[in-house]
């Protein structure tokens, strides 16, 4: 149903709102590019700061630029069950394929408190991708409570960011080999794929999306040297992006590729330092993308 390279998508400011028609250019872009499916209103398109409004809105034009060809995965995320559901529903009408889904953060809630939430969101009956990310969330799905999930007929994924790929073996083991399971590290997907991983829901896509599609294809067939030289090549990139809070590094270096994209942040997202623009400027040089 997914795999390959999956692009977290930026959201494009300007002077507070939503650029629409820089977004509807921009999603296109990752389409020409060769991006395996979309993924609007998450983490990296600030979606914390998103009126429900301007979600919907990001939603429909990532799905009208689809065209059906590829899936967009909405990221509907809330530590509001009640307002999680409402979020999948507004996704749910404007065609997603699928709703990306986080535990609730900051109520901290146990294991069972954990799979009411999820489960909840499930019934809406769009497909569901668990969004694993104790580092964001500090609560963490564990592999028990994910195989109760992967039970429910409408959760058929996870993007899993523990940073531990101990984690895939232990989840296809309880989930199932069919259980989809893409990486929420660019860094780790090489080995993420090689444990039976399918793809990965990026941020570096945003800036190199044709590189991290021909990765993605590199593994999926098993060209596993060839894969191994790309991930060399876009290593520096990856961490580059992550050297001061995200997505201020990658609206930067989607900015010196695209100089029509700004890198207008929404509060509580500050600029760049210095420091982590310098680290962008050689990864790009790194990358060959400059």
């Amino acid at each position: 149903m997914f795999f390959g390279s999956l692009p977290a998508l930026l959201t494009p400011f300007a002077a507070g709102r939503v650029d629409e028609a820089l977004f509807r250019d921009f999603v296109a872009w990752q389409v020409a590019q060769g991006s395996d499916g979309l993924v609007p209103c998450g983490t990296t398109g600030e979606a914390a700061t998103l009126t429900d409004a301007e979600h919907r809105r990001l939603i429909e034009i990532a799905v009208e630029v689809a065209g059906g060809n590829i899936p967009v995965i909405a990221g509907c995320g809330a530590n509001d069950t009640a307002h999680a559901i409402v979020l999948t529903r507004a996704a749910q009408a404007a065609g997603a394929t699928a709703a990306l889904h986080v535990p609730p953060y900051y109520n901290r809630p146990n294991q069972n408190g954990i799979y009411a939430h999820l489960s909840a969101v499930a019934e809406v009956g769009l497909p569901i991708v668990l969004y694993n990310v104790p580092a964001r969330t500090i609560t963490d799905i564990s592999v028990e409570t994910m195989a109760r999930l992967a039970t429910l007929p409408n959760v058929v994924a996870v993007k899993d960011a523990t940073g531990n790929l101990g984690r895939v073996s232990a989840q296809r083991e309880a989930c199932g080999k069919d259980f989809v399971q893409l990486s929420g590290n660019d860094d780790m997907a090489l080995g993420f794929n090689a444990m039976g991983g399918v793809g990965c829901i990026s941020v570096t896509a945003n800036v190199a999306p044709r590189l991290c599609a021909d990765f993605q294809r590199a593994t999926r067939e098993g060209r596993w040297e060839e894969a191994l030289e790309l991930q060399d090549r876009l290593f520096p990139l990856h961490a580059a992006l992550f050297t001061d809070a995200s997505p201020g590094p990658a609206k930067y270096a989607l900015n010196r590729l695209r100089p029509d994209f700004p890198t207008e942040l929404r509060l509580p997202m500050t600029p760049p330092s210095d420091a982590s623009k310098r680290a962008v400027d050689a990864a790009l040089d790194h990358a060959g993308l400059v």
